[in-house]
């Protein structure tokens, strides 16, 4: 394996951190990895940097198969990207006293996953945020987006609204995207929740509140997958509540990772 370097650049994680400079403030305790949503790259997370300051290190991670991983098939498994994830994670956080996880979609999936997987390596992380996912021990709504024909896919992901109209109106560009986005539905879609103890990390969970495949309910359920403390927040807006409500995002997330005790309540509902 190759050491990590803490100011260079890897293939999960393609942005490094600022290097120290004399008389600059320390590095951050916390460090944040964030996990994408299916079709999703790193650059997803570009504006998190700026908005989460000197609250923790903002590591985007860069799956397979999407922007500078591109000539790399992309998994259809979450265990084939965990196995290797967490260890990664592992070494990127060995200067981190705190080490926070938050996933969209199908990365709150991923994070909950690796959150079992570092705890089994013998470092947990210090707080979960999944946002936009139910809870992983429950039914999926559906498991057959992967499989639909091409038309039928790119309706969905138009009703979806994560994805950009100019990539869904441009034919070469849907050829490059498909092929990706098919493969992380089929990675949620083919998922089997494997009973085992709870976590015992504190999970925070946020939702949109018009979410229609992603009810308050599916959000609570979360609570019984660890025995730690336990927050929900539901906040105006779809499936992509946080394109708009990112500075919320943002407040709960920087609430719970200063002080591990907090968890801030935007301008939304908490259930």
């Amino acid at each position: 394996m190759t050491p990590y370097h803490p100011h260079t650049a890897t293939a999960w994680f393609p942005v490094p951190p600022e290097p120290a400079r004399p008389g600059s403030a320390p590095a951050a305790a916390t460090v944040l990895f964030c996990l994408p949503h299916a079709g999703a790259g790193a650059s997803a997370y570009r504006r998190w940097p700026a908005l989460v300051g000197a609250a923790a290190e903002v590591v985007p991670v860069q799956l397979p198969g999407r922007e500078s991983r591109f000539g790399e098939p992309p998994a259809t498994r979450a265990g084939d990207v965990v196995d290797e994830l967490a260890d990664r994670m592992l070494e990127r956080a060995a200067h981190h006293p705190r080490m926070v996880l938050f996933g969209h979609s199908m990365g709150a999936l991923l994070g909950y996953e690796l959150a079992h997987a570092l705890t089994a390596r013998g470092r947990a992380p210090d707080h979960l945020f999944a946002s936009a996912y139910r809870a992983p021990s429950l039914p999926r709504g559906r498991d057959d987006v992967h499989r639909l024909p091409r038309e039928e896919l790119v309706a969905h992901l138009a009703r979806m609204e994560g994805t950009q109209p100019e990539v869904l109106a441009h034919p070469e560009l849907l050829d490059l995207v498909l092929p990706v986005i098919r493969a992380d539905y089929a990675l949620c879609e083919t998922y089997r929740f494997t009973p085992r103890p709870p976590l015992s990390v504190p999970v925070t969970v946020l939702g949109g509140s018009g979410d229609p495949g992603v009810r308050p309910e599916h959000l609570a359920a979360w609570q019984e997958l660890t025995t730690g403390p336990f927050r929900s927040h539901l906040l105006p807006g779809g499936h992509f509540y946080l394109h708009d409500r990112l500075a919320d995002v943002v407040s709960v997330l920087t609430a719970g990772t200063v002080d591990p005790g907090a968890a801030a309540a935007p301008a939304g509902d908490t259930v």
